[in-house]
């Protein structure tokens, strides 16, 4: 396992200039030059984030594509643990305040040249997230770094806009399409979807294209916005790398002693981890021998070790922590069952297509999860693992047995769940179809803001 890129006492790396790519950075106003290869510009909501892999790997695979790509977070994660292949991209992201000197001549520098574009961006803005405490004042506080990033942009040549989360991030993004005529896209995931949908319409009215991690996030898509944007709807999984991510022959067959269980993600209530506890509980009660570890931290942690303690679990339930990318391959590849028992909250959030589920099935693991969002679409019922009802403990509880009691079971599951994501769910495929997207959609004439 490679060990983790730590960064003592949260201290943020030093930014250093990008390298020079060929023609690719600070070139003209955008679609300056026919048929050139687009820059595009990525704004995300935290970077690094250990959990967003997604995001990470993403970049990395596009820019594999021949597609320079700079990264334009909207707030520093302060993380002491970050996964070693994002600190390339630390060192060169466009960080920036939520305020300074160089923010507010930014706005000037609009306000003296395109003050009824501002303006009305502005206004828009607030208009259309009345209603909604956490847009309307992530709009406010997030529009003047939006105004910023627009200005930089403008000057550096970016020909696309790329924005990851249907929420504060596609919202920059609109701002930044608005000042300077850059089109946008963005991608949506889960909860940033499902609880909360304000502004979407606008958001995918004045998009060049919007990414669906699933049919059913498109679905909700068309159902919120009408179906006359369909066609520019683009269903494109996030991928994983099936090199990393790859599983040991015979794996279930040789298998002895306790069944080993493994649950991968933020401790938070949306993952489900209280309701595999509970399963745990249960499978022990019956006499089923396990050890189930879940990997992540989060601000359940403390009532998850708590109810674990309560249920006489101690010795059979361990929470490693955060893990890099290969740490967590390593954990799966070491395990017999992976377990994803999301489960929608109380305040409306709920996951797309989990990528611990993705890294759980390309690594040939039979995979036991909730029958929620998009999840039937990477796992069949009975044919790559065995889904249950959300929130259903005895369900979960009854699929895990039935695959500790059938290892010639848990190796078919697991070889066709891997089958499966090498077809449908491959990082270098899927970045290819989101890079022909980017290369489609540079404009060859600078569109008026």
């Amino acid at each position: 396992m490679s060990d983790p890129l730590r960064l003592p006492g949260h201290a943020a790396p030093r930014r250093s200039a990008p390298a020079p790519r060929s023609g690719a950075a600070r070139r003209g106003k955008p679609g300056a030059t026919p048929g050139r290869t687009p820059l595009v510009a990525y704004v995300v909501s935290r970077f690094p984030k250990l959990s967003e892999t997604f995001v990470l790997f993403e970049i990395l695979a596009v820019e594999q594509q021949g597609v320079p790509v700079e990264v334009y977070p909207l707030q520093r994660e302060p993380a002491q643990t970050i996964h070693p292949e994002a600190q390339r991209l630390v060192e060169r992201a466009h960080y920036a305040p939520l305020l300074s000197l160089a923010i507010l001549r930014s706005q000037l520098h609009y306000l003296r040249r395109r003050p009824r574009t501002y303006l009305r961006t502005l206004f828009d803005l607030v208009r259309w997230n009345l209603g909604s405490a956490r847009y309307l004042g992530g709009a406010l506080a997030f529009f003047p770094k939006a105004v910023h990033f627009a200005r930089r942009m403008g000057e550096d040549g970016v020909s696309h806009v790329h924005a990851h989360f249907a929420s504060h991030p596609a919202a920059v993004a609109f701002v930044i399409h608005r000042l300077e005529g850059i089109p946008y896209s963005f991608t949506a995931h889960g909860s940033d979807l499902h609880r909360d949908r304000h502004m979407l319409r606008q958001k995918v009215a004045e998009a060049r294209f919007v990414v669906p991690i699933s049919e059913f996030n498109r679905r909700v898509i068309l159902d919120a916005c009408g179906d006359e944007h369909a066609a520019k709807l683009a269903v494109i999984h996030c991928g994983i790398d099936p090199e990393i991510f790859r599983p040991v022959p015979g794996r279930a067959s040789e298998a002895t002693g306790p069944l080993r269980l493994v649950c991968v993600g933020t401790l938070h209530e949306v993952k489900g981890q209280a309701v595999l506890i509970e399963a745990c509980r249960l499978l022990a009660e019956r006499g089923i021998a396990f050890r189930c570890d879940l990997v992540g931290d989060g601000p359940d942690r403390d009532a998850l070790l708590r109810q674990a303690r309560a249920a006489g679990l101690e010795g059979r339930i361990r929470f490693l922590g955060a893990l890099t990318r290969a740490e967590v391959a390593a954990r799966l590849r070491d395990s017999d069952v992976a377990v994803v028992p999301s489960v929608p909250t109380r305040d409306g959030r709920r996951e797309g297509i989990p990528v611990a589920l993705m890294e759980a099935a390309a690594t040939g693991r039979p995979v036991v999860a909730s029958r929620l969002s998009g999840i039937p679409e990477a796992i069949e019922d009975g044919a790559q693992g065995l889904l249950v009802q959300p929130g259903d403990a005895r369900g979960l509880a009854d699929a895990i047995a039935m695959l500790a009691a059938d290892p010639p079971l848990r190796e078919r599951l697991g070889a066709a769940a891997r089958e499966r994501m090498l077809r449908e769910f491959d990082l270098t495929t899927n970045a290819r179809l989101l890079a022909a997207r980017f290369h489609r959609q540079a404009p060859s004439g600078t569109e008026a803001p």
